[in-house]
């Protein structure tokens, strides 16, 4: 079958969350022979080259196309009272394309990754009407239920900020239930999401979960081998992610101090690309790394003797999380880090909110050697049984050969 991806990043390196994702479906659909084309916009000129190796790595056709500044993109959002982030993946050029493919009548499955890429639907005259025959079969990939996650920003945000997220909390709400009338099937990352989201609609039966998965060729578990220093602490991610950077700020602020009381040799890494003057700063203090972007982020994993996922605002699966159980690392996070992950407390992860809830984890970890050996014994396990990504994607298969069905 013909598959046009409608991807709002380019899925190339998969060196993040919604990358990863994108990423694995589309090598899993060339894989059984689907002819993919992937429609991406770009902001960065070096973006091109990512086009050129994922389609020679995966040997399917990518087309990218130059957004606008971002300020007037934000600017025609605000005028056209569109979500901003909508307005900040649309791209006329890309919406051209978009269409001149689905009027060949060679298109017959669209995927979107994400509700802001539904907007090259809506504005398709074709799609507008779904009675013609053959249909083109469009599979929404919301991943997290975005306009919760706004909210969260609302909630945790001075007022101005606040009227700026609740916008967008508002419009996006709108733009995922209007998506979820019009595709025919919607997928989330986990059953926590798809939860959320019914309880919105009047019935769910176009909801669907494709749960994240981890390539365990690449996170795996350290050889046995004497720890090169303890403890040393790691956290990784995107680090201009506001959730990313509050969660790494109130580890610092609320418990860093504590640690260093405790054990004085200590370390802790912040491993991810874009960190901002804030995080930057937090590298002047002692037994802190700030590392700004790595190559390879198996090595801290690696080299790492706790994994602290302490999120304050979260949707959806956290990546970080899964490579770091995939990789034999006990993992402590929060009730929200946690959700959406099959992981028991005290048995596969470390669940704490409060400060000292959150210092009594890292203190029984380290401490406990049976507690220590149990969690990073059976991380690898949860990963191997249940977050495979051949069994994963079966549902988007599924969902893909219904339209040959008809």
């Amino acid at each position: 079958m013909k598959i046009l991806v409608l991807s709002h990043r380019i899925p190339f390196p998969a060196d993040k969350g919604e990358k990863i994702r994108t990423f694995h479906q589309v090598q899993f659909l060339a894989s059984r022979g689907h002819d993919v084309v992937v429609l991406s916009p770009y902001e960065d000129d070096g973006e091109q080259n990512f086009a050129r190796d994922l389609a020679k790595h995966l040997t399917v056709k990518v087309l990218m196309f130059p957004l606008m500044a971002k300020w007037l993109r934000l600017i025609r959002g605000l005028a056209k009272k569109l979500p901003l982030s909508v307005a900040c993946f649309y791209n006329h050029r890309l919406q051209t394309a978009f269409d001149k493919l689905v009027g060949s009548g060679e298109c017959d499955v669209v995927i979107c990754t994400s509700s802001a890429m539904a907007a090259y639907v809506f504005r398709n005259p074709k799609l507008a009407d779904r009675s013609g025959s053959p249909k083109v079969r469009l599979i929404m990939d919301f991943m997290d239920l975005d306009s919760d996650k706004w909210r969260q920003y609302q909630k945790a945000s001075s007022f101005l900020m606040s009227l700026v997220y609740g916008r967008e909390a508002k419009l996006i709400s709108r733009w995922e239930k209007h998506s979820y009338e019009r595709f025919d099937d919607c997928f989330f990352i986990s059953g926590c999401e798809v939860e959320l989201f019914a309880r919105q609609l009047p019935e769910s039966r176009h909801l669907k979960i494709m749960g994240n998965g981890i390539d365990t060729d690449i996170f795996f578990p350290r050889r046995l081998e004497e720890r090169p220093h303890w403890p040393v602490f790691l956290f990784t991610g995107v680090m201009n992610y506001k959730p990313n950077e509050e969660a790494v700020l109130w580890f610092v602020n609320s418990i860093w101090d504590r640690i260093k009381g405790q054990w004085p040799d200590a370390e802790f890494f912040v491993a991810g690309m874009d960190p901002g003057v804030r995080i930057q700063g937090l590298g002047r203090k002692p037994g802190i790394t700030v590392t700004g972007f790595v190559q390879d982020i198996v090595p801290y994993y690696h080299n790492a003797s706790v994994f602290i996922a302490p999120l304050r605002i979260a949707r959806g699966v956290q990546n970080k999380i899964l490579q770091a159980l995939a990789c034999g690392l006990p993992v402590i996070t929060t009730r929200l880090g946690a959700e959406g992950i099959k992981a028991r407390h005290r048995e596969d992860i470390l669940v704490a909110d409060s400060d000292d809830d959150f210092f009594d984890a890292i203190k029984q970890v380290l401490e406990d050697k049976v507690l220590y050996e149990r969690l990073a014994q059976n991380g690898p396990l949860l990963i191997h049984r249940d977050y495979n990504w051949g069994s994963m994607l079966e549902e988007l298969n599924r969902a893909v050969e219904i339209r040959d069905r008809e």
